[in-house]
């Protein structure tokens, strides 16, 4: 008896999958290694910044006291008593009358609460010490960066979750942090399914189609962040795919297969989930394409079952399996940022269902512009070597033209966003 299944909301198979969301873990690496990977913790200050008063610029390190008459007609005078430049302590404390002669970046004496730069000194030639003179009243704390000014140790910089980029990484240096504890990439199994397949490097062969899928899910799982773990493809044989399937679960946190999951007389995933004694989440959803993408979970692990069809996989896993990375990362945004953008073709056709339209993202004239990235069909894989986003169009509608406003996902971006937006008609 063929299955009748009822789909579901592509929000409400969201909220399922992301309710079963696993633990993620850390692991400490060196910050050489740490590019690109996510924070397990936060990013803490472990001293002020800076660590000590220092100068902004060249000149003489004061005391504000002693210019206090000093003016056009009555310039007041000073003793040089030090040099120093940055990276040197200063050695001698400033008295009544002294001033030293400071470098950008260097440690303000004690004594001196300001600094007068050298366009505003005036020096005086002797034959014993230096000596300068300045015609202006300088203010307590005037040209002086004050300790813990920039950052105050114990200070929270970065939150847990946020990637490591270059200024994260000058951060975690500037503070000390030669180790870094980052979120531990998740493991992803990958299984093809389908007699029809051969490997990339066989020839074709009548009735055969190459394994495109696989490699396909393979380096979005790496785009999103996670190590995977290919453990071949299967022909359609129920026994070896319930072993091969029971075998991969045990070695990695989330595992995919594509294919298979219709109710065609080849397509074995329903009665390996039941055999597996997994719970089915859906398996069938109000959405174009993917209708077929079913969700299971056996002891708390996740199996997606993305349709053998390229469109249609690529799309499941972007909708499904890349917040679940995401948020095993510790990221708090982990959904594709959705945007607003201006529609550059027509897309004529009805929508009965939510629609995923793969499409690429261009910014001009001052406007985010969305373009069909080719042909809008499930089974086809050129559409997608150019697409970065998602046109995400309403099920209900009756097909869009050029210069509508519509929602997109942005696939590539790392901005995210904390939740799913419901898919409404506007």
């Amino acid at each position: 008896m063929i299955e009748i299944r009822k789909p579901i909301l592509v929000e409400k198979a969201v909220e399922l999958v992301i309710n079963h969301t696993f633990t993620g873990q850390s692991e400490i690496i060196s910050i050489e290694a740490c590019d690109g990977r996510r924070l397990a913790e936060p990013l803490i200050a472990r001293n002020d910044v800076p660590s000590f008063n220092k100068s902004p610029y060249d000149g003489f390190a004061l005391r504000s006291v002693d210019t206090l008459d000093a003016s056009l007609d009555h310039p007041v005078q000073f003793e040089v008593i030090e040099h120093i430049g940055a990276g040197q302590v200063p050695k001698k404390k400033l008295e009544a009358g002294q001033a030293t002669r400071i470098m950008t970046g260097a440690q303000i004496p004690d004594g001196a609460d300001c600094v007068a730069m050298f366009e505003v000194c005036q020096s005086v030639e002797t034959e014993e010490k230096p000596i300068i003179r300045l015609k202006r009243k300088m203010e307590k704390g005037q040209n002086i960066i004050e300790l813990g000014s920039e950052v105050k140790e114990g200070e929270v910089l970065v939150e847990a979750g946020e990637k490591i980029n270059p200024g994260v990484k000058a951060l975690l240096a500037t503070f000390g942090y030669d180790k870094v504890a980052v979120a531990k990439r998740p493991r992803v199994g990958i299984i093809a399914t389908g007699t029809e397949l051969l490997n990339v490097d066989e020839p074709l062969e009548p009735g055969k189609i190459r394994n495109s899928n696989a490699h396909m899910i393979a380096s979005q799982v790496t785009r999103a962040g996670a190590d995977y773990i290919y453990f071949g493809k299967l022909k359609d044989e129920l026994e070896t795919s319930y072993q091969t399937i029971s075998e991969a679960l045990k070695q990695v946190d989330v595992l995919i297969t594509t294919g298979g999951v219709s109710v065609g007389d080849w397509d074995l995933l329903p009665d390996i989930y039941e055999k597996l004694g997994a719970e089915v989440l859906f398996n069938k959803l109000a959405m174009r394409p993917g209708s077929v993408t079913t969700v299971a979970v056996k002891e708390n692990k996740l199996l997606f079952g993305l349709s053998g069809n390229p469109s249609a996989c690529y799309v499941g896993f972007e909708l499904f399996v890349h917040p679940i990375i995401q948020a095993a990362l510790f990221n708090k945004r982990p959904f594709h940022k959705r945007v607003k953008a201006m529609m550059m073709d027509n897309f004529p056709k009805p929508n009965p269902f939510s629609r995923f339209v793969r499409s690429y993202i261009s910014y001009e004239e001052d406007r985010l512009k969305v373009h069909l990235a080719g042909v809008d069909k499930s089974n086809v894989v050129t559409s997608l070597s150019s697409a970065n986003a998602l046109m995400i169009l309403p099920g209900g509608t009756r097909g869009y033209k050029a210069g509508d406003m519509v929602n997109v996902l942005l696939l590539e971006n790392d901005e995210g966003q904390a939740a799913f937006l419901p898919i409404v008609k506007e």
